[in-house]
C-alpha cells in the first residue's frame, strides 16, 4: 500500500498478492458495500478476492449494474437510491470510465461524501480513478460534474483484467491516456506537479506500448500506471480542446472515446504549433513553444515537425482514420457540439472557423 499525496488516492498494487486489498477493506470498517460494475467484472480475479474478503470480514456486497456506456443520470440516481435504502457505507467501482462515472455520481447524489470509495480500473485509459470529474448524460446531453469528494479514497491497480481486452479497445484506451498526458502538459492550468505526472505517464506509455499491444503482463501493469498518472495530471489541469472536440465524434461515427480524442489531438497540435501568435497561456508564446518542444522530445526525440507526424502516422497505421465519413453537412453540427469550458484550458485560441477547419483536417486522415 502506498500513501496517497494530498488530493490523491491511496494506491494498492497486487504485485505480492491481494493482502493490501484485504487490509484496506478491514481498515474501512464498512459493513455494506455497493459495487458498481459491468457483467464482465464478475469474471475477474479481483472480484473473486473482494467476494472472499467481504465474507471473511462479514461485509454485505451488493451489485449495481443498471447503466450503459455514456451513462444516463437516471442510472446514477437509481444507484444512489439503492445506496441509501440499503444503508450502504462504502462504494466500489470496477470497470472502465462508465463504471467510475456512475459510482462517482452515486456518491454525490447519495450525499455520501465521507464514504470510503475503492476504484478498480479494468482498462488502461481514462484515468478516472484519479480524478474529481465525472461525465453523465441528461436528456442526451453531456453533463460534466466536478467535486473533490469524487476522488476515490483508494485505487487498486490490478493489471490482470487487461489481459482480456480486445485489440481495438486496447489501442483506443491507450490513445486516451496518451491524449490526457499531452493535453495536461500544454494546458494553461499546468504546474510542476501536473507536468511531472504527464512526463512520467508518456515515458511509461512509450516504453511499454509494444509490449502492451502484445498483451505482455509487465507491460500491461506499466500501462495501467501510465494511465493513472495521466489521470492525476488531468485532475490538476482538466482536458483541453482535443477532448472538447471529440465527444460527438463517438456518437456520430460509433468510435471509442480514445480513438476520437486521438483524431482531434492529431490535427490540433500541428495547428497550435503553427499559430503561436494566438497563444492564450499567460506565460507567453515562448513558454508554450518550449512546452511543445518538451512534449516532442518525450514522444520521439526528433524535431517538432517530425514529432507532429507521430500521432497521424499511428492512426493511419491502425486504420483509425475517418476519411470519407465526415460529410460537409456534419461540420457545423460537430463545431456546435464543442464543449466550450474545455476550450478555456487550451493554450491557443480557437475561433469557430478554426474549429471547423480542424474537423475538415480530421476527415483527411486516411
Amino acid at each position: 500500500m502506498k500513501n496517497g499525496t494530498k488530493g490523491a488516492p491511496v494506491i494498492l498494487e497486487p504485485a505480492t498478492g491481494y493482502e493490501p486489498l484485504l487490509q484496506y477493506l478491514k481498515d474501512t470498517g464498512a459493513r455494506r458495500i455497493l459495487a458498481v460494475h459491468g457483467n464482465s467484472a464478475k469474471s475477474t480475479a479481483v472480484w473473486q478476492h473482494i467476494t472472499a474478503f467481504s465474507r471473511t470480514l462479514a461485509m454485505e456486497l451488493l451489485s449495481f449494474t443498471d447503466f450503459s456506456p455514456n451513462p444516463r443520470e437516471e442510472s446514477a440516481r437509481k444507484g444512489a437510491a439503492l445506496f441509501r435504502d440499503r444503508r450502504c457505507d462504502m462504494l466500489l467501482a470496477i470497470g472502465g470510465g462508465s463504471a467510475m462515472d456512475v459510482a462517482k455520481c452515486i456518491k454525490l447524489y447519495a450525499e455520501a461524501k465521507n464514504a470510503p470509495f475503492l476504484a478498480v480500473p479494468t482498462t488502461a485509459g481514462s484515468g478516472s480513478e484519479a480524478t474529481r470529474y465525472a461525465v453523465i448524460y441528461r436528456d442526451g446531453e453531456k453533463q460534466s460534474i466536478t467535486d473533490e469528494s469524487l476522488i476515490p479514497s483508494a485505487v487498486l491497480l490490478d493489471p490482470s483484467p487487461l489481459a482480456t481486452l480486445p485489440l481495438y479497445q486496447r489501442r483506443s484506451t491507450m490513445l486516451d491516456a496518451l491524449c490526457h498526458a499531452m493535453e495536461s502538459w500544454w494546458s494553461v492550468n499546468s504546474n510542476g506537479d501536473s507536468v511531472r505526472c504527464s512526463k512520467e505517464a508518456l515515458k511509461l506509455l512509450l516504453e511499454n506500448k509494444d509490449g502492451y499491444l502484445r498483451n505482455e503482463p509487465a507491460a500491461n501493469a506499466n500501462m495501467l500506471r501510465a494511465a493513472h498518472l495521466a489521470g492525476r495530471a488531468i485532475n490538476v489541469t482538466q482536458t483541453t480542446a482535443g477532448h472538447a472536440m471529440c465527444y460527438k465524434l463517438t456518437s456520430f461515427y460509433g468510435i471509442a472515446h480514445g480513438h476520437a480524442a486521438a483524431l482531434c489531438t492529431a490535427v490540433l497540435w500541428p495547428y497550435m504549433a503553427g499559430h503561436l501568435k494566438d497563444c492564450a497561456d499567460p506565460r507567453g508564446k515562448d513558454y508554450l513553444a518550449g512546452i511543445f518542444r518538451d512534449v516532442a522530445a518525450c514522444l520521439g526525440g526528433g524535431t517538432l515537425d517530425e514529432t507532429l507526424r507521430v500521432l497521424p502516422d499511428l492512426l493511419q497505421e491502425w486504420d483509425f482514420g475517418l476519411k470519407g465519413a465526415i460529410g460537409e453537412s456534419d461540420i457545423d453540427r460537430l463545431a456546435a457540439s464543442v464543449h466550450q469550458p474545455r476550450l478555456k484550458n487550451n493554450p491557443v485560441k480557437l475561433s469557430p472557423a478554426a474549429i471547423r477547419g480542424l474537423y475538415r483536417k480530421i476527415r483527411e486522415i486516411p
